[in-house]
């Protein structure tokens, strides 16, 4: 008995001759996985999304559900539903009529659409809200009254099309934690789709991080997070700071690498580094370690400060016209713009990326 739920092997799409939107995708989903397809706008994540759910066709590759190909197969045949951004609800129906739509197509008696409609609106802590039409809800609402429909059939995998981007900051994150809570309790594999990088670390097991029509990298939230393989997964999840410098010797485990202010050592991390190479290097803004002293570190040139939702961002000048960010929270740092300082990093909190034959799931 297999624990794969879902796989998508080497998908290939393209809606014109110039470009394809899938470059051969491959990707297995266990059963109960959350996992999050996360990229910017264009990147394929949708297309993907629209191919699981059969509303669209690979021009080459297979969809397997449980083993089953249904590659083929038209949607409502798929053991698949979707909830998407605009809550297609409709309007002229009570809340629900809407939940228990799909369980009348099925002909299901009229006593178990009461039920399963009953244990839904428990479900998504709705209940009572059984008369209401669509216009008297609150989009959060809304929101509840999509999901429990895309539910109520009990399908294998829940496909969810951006459906909190509709909603303000502090409602979206209270439903995340609730998508959270259900997707547990139920233990339904969910597929999230979602540009927004929080969205992603905060409720997937999984996330796979798209690119022009690739899988840049699949890892837990930890492993997208701290161990980026590319530069693009590491500025488009979190800030990063990319630096390109030499190798100039190795240190047991530590590489001593030479940038265009100075030296550092960097973590190899099992990488092959050799003195002479080429190395880029990942560094969050918040390990960015600030001298304002000016006398331990490289040197550069405090350029703007800001101070925004609880995080201060130092950007720094260095040597060429490249800029550097610095970030910490809560604190504020004594540096004024066009002050002189000193920077550096520990080791651990530097990670090589874009290394030769990444691989890719």
């Amino acid at each position: 008995m297999t624990d794969i739920c879902l796989e998508l092997k080497n998908i290939q799409k393209s809606f014109t001759r110039e470009e394809d939107v899938l470059k051969g995708i491959s990707l297995s989903i266990s059963k109960g996985e959350f996992i999050t397809l996360l990229g910017a706008s264009g990147c394929g994540k949708t297309t993907t999304l629209r191919i699981i759910a059969g509303l669209e066709m690979p021009d080459e590759g297979q969809v397997f559900l449980e083993g089953r190909d249904v590659t083929a197969l038209e949607p409502e045949v798929r053991d698949v539903n979707t909830v998407f951004q605009n809550y297609a609800l409709f309007p002229h129906m009570t809340v629900a009529d809407n939940i228990g739509y799909g369980l009348k197509l099925k002909h299901v008696q009229r006593s178990e659409i009461k039920k399963k409609v009953s244990e839904m609106l428990e479900l998504v802590q709705l209940p009572g809200y059984e008369k209401r039409k669509p216009a008297e809800l609150s989009g959060g609402q809304k929101q509840r009254v999509a999901i429990a429909r895309a539910l109520v059939n009990n399908p294998k995998v829940l496909l969810l099309d951006e459906p909190l981007g509709a909603l303000d900051l502090q409602l979206r994150r209270a439903m995340q934690a609730e998508l959270k809570r259900l997707q547990k309790k139920l233990g339904i594999t969910f597929i999230y789709i979602t540009h927004d990088q929080e969205e992603a670390i905060n409720m997937s097991d999984r996330i796979a991080v798209m690119n022009q029509g690739r899988f840049e990298q699949i890892g837990t939230p930890d492993e997208i997070y701290n161990h980026p393989r590319t530069s693009y997964v590491a500025t488009f999840v979190g800030n990063a700071n990319i630096l390109e410098g030499t190798v100039e010797a190795i240190e047991g485990t530590k590489a001593l690498v030479r940038f265009c202010c100075g030296t550092a050592l960097a973590e190899t991390r099992g990488e092959n580094l050799m003195p002479g190479e080429k190395v880029t290097l990942a560094v969050r803004s918040e390990n960015i370690i600030l001298d304002e002293t000016g006398s331990v570190g490289m040197q550069a040139v405090v350029r703007e400060k800001s101070f925004a939702a609880g995080q201060l961002r130092v950007t720094l000048g260095l040597p060429g016209g490249k800029e550097l960010i610095a970030s910490r929270y809560g604190i504020d740092a004594n540096v004024n713009v066009g002050q002189r300082v000193c920077w550096n990093f520990k080791a651990e909190d530097a990670v090589p990326v874009d290394r030769p034959e990444v691989p890719h799931e």
